[in-house]
């Protein structure tokens, strides 16, 4: 006889296995000794519990279905329970029955999981649908046609959903489609014969353009020659092969009258730049009255500087900003001086700035007051939320008190 913690064997070969329902029979042995007879169910006993590891590390690691595991388990969970092996049971049982929930678990984590990825492929098609819905009714042919292209292509990447959503969303998909390629199909059917007015009408433009191309009543026909250019941009393209033919003979007849005109107008502009430099000259001059120190003197000054200014001709119209510009410095200081001026001696101002100013200093001395009160009593809390007053008052009040200084006061 011959035995060990989980089982023994008798004097005629019958092997058992402790449990905690008592012992049960696992098999007889009739071919070796005692010892031989645990070895081998001790083994058989090793054998189920690397099956059970190897199971275990499949339902942790491997996407193995909950069903193939519970049939695993199940198979296991025979052998286990027909005692046909020495060592603890109850403790393969435990595993077994942890290894259920575990699977359970997964099972429950795969379909919160799987209903999450439907939810989100819901999401993304709704998306999608209302994208598309949105790019339908755009006049950007070339790219919501592309785009819409693109997504189909998003589309056939996602899971499907259950049939009827998927149906229903797929329907309202394609149906945007279908709008947008009738919508394109109509304006590219209408966009030949816009085309064709269009070259009706530019051929009218360019035959009044050559014929204006010999005047010499400048400024109106320069001003014709303007709105014949916003007449021609409203037209609208013809068609490729007409469109360059006709602009190249706009074009050519308006260059033919400008060049004309500016041929007149080069002795014209000889007399601009010469106007030009004199008005630098002034410009120059009235600069020189900056800083301003004596306001009357100044003033006097840049008035008989404006009135030679005012006698000069025209300059040329690249130029003009920029000297006249410099002119408008002087004056914009001027202004500025005369403005300040008139704040300083200006008894009513003067008189509500200094009301502000002893209002202001009026709320910071009582403030200050509250706050020693406060810290007298300790009510620290208070004298700081007032203090935190006190400094936008004191900055209301430095700011008064600079103003009034500007009055002199």
């Amino acid at each position: 006889m011959s035995s060990d913690p989980w089982g023994r064997v008798d004097e005629t070969g019958t092997v058992y296995v402790r449990t905690a329902d008592g012992e049960q029979v696992v098999g007889s042995w009739q071919a070796g000794s005692p010892e031989e007879a645990l070895a081998y169910f001790e083994r058989k006993y090793e054998g189920l519990v690397v099956e059970i590891g190897l199971l275990e590390k499949r339902v942790k690691t491997t996407d193995l279905s909950a069903k193939d595991a519970q049939t695993a388990i199940d198979h296991i969970r025979e052998q286990v329970d027909a005692h046909h092996a020495v060592g603890d049971l109850a403790a393969l049982k435990t595993r077994l029955d942890k290894l259920v929930e575990t699977v359970h678990a997964r099972r429950e984590e795969r379909k919160q999981q799987r209903a999450k990825q439907s939810d989100e492929a819901r999401h993304a098609k709704e998306a999608l649908v209302a994208e598309a819905e949105e790019l339908a009714q755009s006049d950007q042919w070339r790219a919501a046609g592309e785009r819409l292209r693109s997504l189909v292509d998003t589309w056939k990447g996602l899971p499907r959903l259950d049939r009827k959503s998927d149906d229903e969303l797929w329907h309202r998909f394609s149906h945007a489609r279908s709008a947008f390629s009738k919508r394109r199909k109509a304006h590219f059917a209408s966009l030949d014969a816009q085309r064709e007015e269009a070259r009706k009408t530019k051929e009218r433009l360019v035959s009044e353009a050559e014929a204006l191309s010999g005047s010499t009543d400048w400024g109106p026909t320069a001003a014709r020659y303007r709105d014949l250019m916003t007449e021609w941009k409203a037209a609208g393209r013809a068609q490729r092969e007409h469109e360059d033919d006709l602009w190249n003979r706009f074009r050519g007849a308006q260059d033919v009258f400008f060049a004309a005109r500016s041929s007149v107008f080069a002795e014209r502009d000889a007399e601009q730049t010469e106007n030009l430099k004199l008005k630098e000259e002034l410009a120059e001059e009235a600069e020189k009255l900056l800083p301003i120190g004596d306001l009357k003197a100044t003033r006097a000054a840049f008035r008989t500087i404006n009135e030679r200014w005012e006698a000069i001709g025209h300059v040329p119209r690249d130029a003009r900003p920029k000297v006249e510009g410099r002119m408008h410095t002087v004056e914009r200081a001027l202004q500025e001086a005369e403005e300040t001026e008139w704040r300083r001696t200006n008894p009513e101002a003067r008189a509500r700035a200094a009301g502000l100013t002893g209002q202001l200093q009026a709320a910071v001395d009582k403030l200050k007051g509250q706050i020693e009160q406060a810290r007298a009593q300790g009510n620290n809390a208070k004298a700081d939320k007032l203090e935190r007053e006190l400094e936008g008052r004191q900055a209301l009040l430095d700011q008064a008190l600079k103003g009034l200084q500007e009055f002199g006061g």
